[in-house]
């Protein structure tokens, strides 16, 4: 491949909408995400060979003994396509929309500095101002944001509509799927219900089948991507029928075929008839879709997916990652946290009293919950976007207001008491409080939503690992006696 040829390859990839707009004004009728994703595979696999060719021997700098036991905390090992994720501050600017010419937003360029999480280069302010609406609305509809983790471009609103109606057109669920989840007791925790539930699907997985039949490597993302496509389609009718077993509410709903997938979600769950909580879905599974590689439950279905596992058991060993405590139950921590304080405090509180109680916390060898991130060093734009949506729907929700003054005075206390790199506020420390105002209370059920938030994160990846024909993950482990035996001798 030519210096020419590669040098555009990689300019295509860093500009999503310059994408977008080519393909919007050369098509008579816009391809749908499999088409479109068909014409991509080529030119990606072109430039992974480029980049191995030119940069497979470089290093990214010494591995430290610390990181092996340390959680791999900062260890690159992963290749993850769909967002990356950035420790502090950006720089922007401001260029037009080249899909939507009247549309002026701020877009950040891969690798300029350093702006949180960045979905195909975009932030999420970029996000929120690019991708398709539904009718009235004003968040971004996940099936767009999809189309972004898979194809790096914005997709234009019959793209979306016509991608809502396929997941509708999939969403049903076998027989004894259904049966499966109708035996389970309450008792049983709603993430082991979703796993179960996820993981049985396997059984119609076109991948399994197409695998046994000798399918070419080549082809392995075709029924990756069906399955892909079952999955996230089918996860509003698991997640509704979880709901109504172990909280009430009676049957489950149809999903109706002209409907977005967020409006489905909340139908089944009970809330269709709250514009502003469909609206919150929206939001929040937007965000929540994909948080670099490196998480437990993105980690878990990379890894899975891997040995050639099919999407349906790739993530539902990702729902298990996802449900344990120190992943996906912490906003759960902070809305108990929250609460305790409200009723110690009462309901408006004053600063100092809330100053104090944050220091009873910490001395008493407990953290602030929903503060402080594994990578980031600035206050998690996802938390920003949350804070944003309730000062727009909700400004005097008691709840709500405890949030910013924790907001306002938890980054100093931690500062001084010199408890954390990043005394800021994560995606954690919001979510809980926006679902409870509009009746969503029953905190076991979250991770729920989280786990079919993060399922378009995985699930795009794994397409583009079988795409790109991704190896096995056979990384090195050391013993302890080993390392020592290895350093003995050196200073």
């Amino acid at each position: 491949m030519s210096s020419a040829l590669r040098s555009a390859i990689q300019q295509s990839r860093r500009s999503a909408f310059a994408r977008s707009a080519r393909f919007a004004s050369t098509s008579a009728k816009a391809p749908t995400l499999k088409e479109r994703l068909a014409d991509l595979i080529p030119a990606e696999i072109e430039n992974v060979k480029a980049t191995r060719a030119a940069h497979g021997k470089k290093s990214f700098g010494p591995v430290l003994v610390d990181q092996l036991y340390g959680g791999m905390r900062g260890l690159p090992a992963l290749i993850w396509d769909g967002s990356v994720l950035d420790a502090g501050m950006c720089i922007v600017f401001s260029r037009p929309n080249q899909m939507y010419p009247t549309l002026t937003y701020t877009f950040s360029l891969p690798n300029s500095t350093e702006e949180g999480i960045r979905f195909r280069g975009m932030t999420i302010p970029d996000i929120q101002k690019a991708l398709p609406k539904a009718p009235g609305g004003s968040e971004p509809l996940p099936e767009g944001l999809f189309w972004l983790l898979v194809t790096g471009e914005v997709p234009t609103q019959e793209q979306v509509n016509a991608l809502s109606r396929d997941w509708a057109a999939r969403s049903s669920i076998p027989s004894f799927v259904e049966e499966i989840l109708d035996r389970c007791p309450p008792t049983l925790h709603p993430m082991s219900q979703f796993s179960l539930a996820v993981t049985a699907l396997n059984h119609d997985s076109a991948f399994a089948k197409a695998y046994a039949e000798g399918i070419s490597k080549k082809d392995y993302w075709q029924p990756t991507f069906e399955d892909a496509m079952d999955l996230i389609a089918k996860l509003p009718n698991i997640a509704g029928r979880i709901f109504r077993n172990v909280y009430g509410g009676g049957k489950l709903p149809a999903i109706e075929a002209d409907k977005d997938y967020s409006y489905n979600l909340a139908k089944l769950l009970g809330y269709a008839d709250k514009p502003e909580f469909v609206e919150l879905l929206r939001l929040y599974i937007t965000i929540h879709s994909d948080h670099e590689g490196g998480n437990v439950s993105a980690h878990t279905g990379k890894l899975v997916g891997s040995a050639l596992s099919d999407p349906f058991l790739a993530f539902g060993a990702s729902l298990n990652g996802l449900a344990g405590p120190l992943h996906g139950l912490a906003n759960q921590e902070v809305l108990v946290w929250l609460r305790k304080m409200q009723s110690k405090l009462g309901e408006n509180p004053t600063d100092e009293a809330v100053r104090e109680y944050v220091w009873s916390t910490l001395k008493a060898g407990q953290v602030v919950p929903g503060y402080g991130h594994a990578v980031l060093r600035k206050t998690d734009p996802r938390y920003m976007a949350q804070r944003e949506f309730a000062l727009k729907h909700l400004p005097e929700d008691p709840m709500f207001k405890l949030v910013s003054q924790v907001y306002n005075i938890v980054p100093n206390v931690l500062l001084e008491a010199g408890k954390a790199k990043n005394p800021w506020p994560n995606v954690d420390a919001h979510s809980g409080v926006l679902l409870t105002h509009y009746g969503l209370d029953q905190m076991n059920f979250y991770t729920v939503l989280f786990g079919v938030s993060r399922a378009f994160g995985v699930v795009s990846q794994l397409i583009w690992d079988r795409a790109l024909g991704a190896p096995i993950e056979r990384p090195k482990s050391y013993s302890t006696a080993a390392i020592n035996k290895m350093f003995q001798d050196k200073q």
